[in-house]
């Protein structure tokens, strides 16, 4: 955590600072505004900026939008005046924090604001097998390519790594290749000097310079643009970057953690992604499975978001009941991670009672999970229904054994391959379920592994 703080407020400030550096951040102090665009300019950073309320903050933000600093700000004064309050957050600032300083309330600012909580929450056995291999190459200088779905924590995962990897007391930087235009993604990586295209009004290192001894997370790298994809190339080879405009090479020493929810080796194929950078990246794969096929982690992750969102809305910390919990295990989470979070965010703010019930568990557009999940004939519970009935339809001339088998089979199916949940809506031992899947598979039927879909019969 990197924090910078603008101004002085007659020493109160100083106090805050030290709360800080309790808190395990890293504190630079500047006098101004200029001072400070100044520092971030130069490439030291910071993950959040408290400044002194009577400073021009409308004006600081106006600069750091323009220059495309990303940089969280919060206002702080003494006592509570309220009109500075107000304008420090119309000019954009996240919050106001009053002075002389709370410990904890500054403690929960850093927190809040700066996102510094990233933890990895995990209770399934895939993912413990990822997050294993990436203890046990965290300690390299690797390059590392993080695969996955769209929300299923490949940032979260880059910065455990980082942790744990030699580099932890160094900067980590993270930059969306996805989000930034393609003809402002070369400055934003290896930095401009002044006047070297329009709107470059000073010298400024790009998040090559920026993360010098520490890790540069490279997000969602195959939008890089394939002009750029060789430039970059380069900068991993040589350990060397050029910025805009500049006259000679900048050396850098980095690890470089890349992201990606597309197929690489297709984007190579197709001429969108170079075939010798992605040999570059690669060094170590780290793939983090959909949430679909780590349904252990649906209940644990599910408990941590509703307790973080009760504190942060000042709600009763509520448990999920039984209609909840099964509601949540019986969503395919799409969106994974992300999605299951705004669920259970929007749960905590819905619920009713002394615990969140399946009523709470709704999507954005207020339907119920549930009701969500069986819409569409393509959805899982659909096919298990319409597999269900089909079964109904023709009980006479079959054995019991057969209607066993089929029953378990369509209760695995609709349960996404998962056995423990599947074993406990079936009211049955996971050993007695295994022993019949094992009996199944020798007869010669295919069955579905975790996070499968509908499965066939080949015998």
């Amino acid at each position: 955590m990197r924090l910078m703080i603008v101004g002085s407020l007659n020493g109160q400030l100083g106090a805050a600072t030290k709360i800080a550096m309790d808190r395990g951040a890293k504190v630079v102090n500047t006098s101004t505004v200029a001072q400070a665009m100044a520092e971030l300019r130069a490439g030291r950073g910071a993950d959040l900026l408290m400044v002194e309320v009577t400073q021009p903050i409308a004006e600081l933000i106006g600069m750091l939008q323009a220059e495309r600093i990303h940089v969280p700000v919060v206002a702080c004064g003494i006592g509570t005046d309220a009109r500075a309050a107000v304008e420090a957050i119309r000019a954009g600032a996240k919050e106001y924090l009053p002075l002389p300083p709370d410990a904890a309330l500054i403690a929960a600012v850093l927190e809040a604001v700066a996102d510094e909580s990233h933890q990895l929450i995990y209770e399934d056995g895939a993912m413990k097998s990822v997050i294993s291999l990436a203890e046990q190459v965290a300690g390299s200088e690797a390059s590392i390519l993080i695969t996955g779905e769209s929300g299923t924590g490949k940032e979260v995962l880059a910065r455990f790594v980082h942790r744990k990897s030699n580099r932890a007391d160094k900067p980590f930087i993270s930059i969306n290749c996805a989000a930034i235009p393609e003809n402002l993604l070369e400055s934003e990586l290896f930095g401009h000097e002044k006047g070297s295209f329009t709107g470059a009004i000073a010298r400024r290192v790009g998040k090559f310079e920026e993360a010098d001894g520490g890790t540069l997370l490279l997000d969602e790298i195959s939008e890089m643009d394939v002009r750029l994809q060789a430039k970059l190339l380069r900068a991993l080879q040589e350990r060397e970057i050029d910025r805009v405009g500049g006259g000679k090479p900048v050396k850098v020493n980095i690890r470089v953690i890349a992201t990606s929810n597309r197929d690489l080796q297709a984007a190579v194929k197709d001429g969108k992604f170079r075939e010798d950078l992605l040999y570059r990246l690669n060094v170590v794969n780290l793939r983090v499975p959909p949430l679909r096929e780590r349904r252990a982690d649906v209940l644990a992750l599910a408990k941590h978001f509703a307790k973080k969102y009760a504190a942060a809305n000042g709600v009763p910390d509520r448990a999920l009941d039984a209609t909840a919990r099964a509601a949540l295990l019986a969503h395919p989470w799409r969106g994974n991670v992300r999605e299951l979070e705004n669920t259970i965010h929007r749960a905590v703010l819905l619920a009713r009672g002394p615990e969140i019930t399946d009523d709470a568990i709704r999507l954005p557009d207020g339907s119920k999970v549930e009701d969500a999940i069986v819409i569409g004939s393509d959805s899982v519970v659909s096919r298990a229904a319409q597999s269900a009935e089909s079964v109904s339809r023709s009980f006479v001339g079959r054995t019991v054994s057969d209607m066993e088998r089929d029953l378990i089979l369509e209760t695995l199916n609709h349960c996404l391959g998962n056995r423990t949940h599947a074993a406990n809506i079936l009211g049955i031992s996971i050993r007695t379920l295994r022993n019949k899947l094992k009996e199944y598979s020798e007869a010669g039927v295919r069955i579905p592994p975790p996070g499968a879909g509908e499965l066939r019969a080949v015998g």
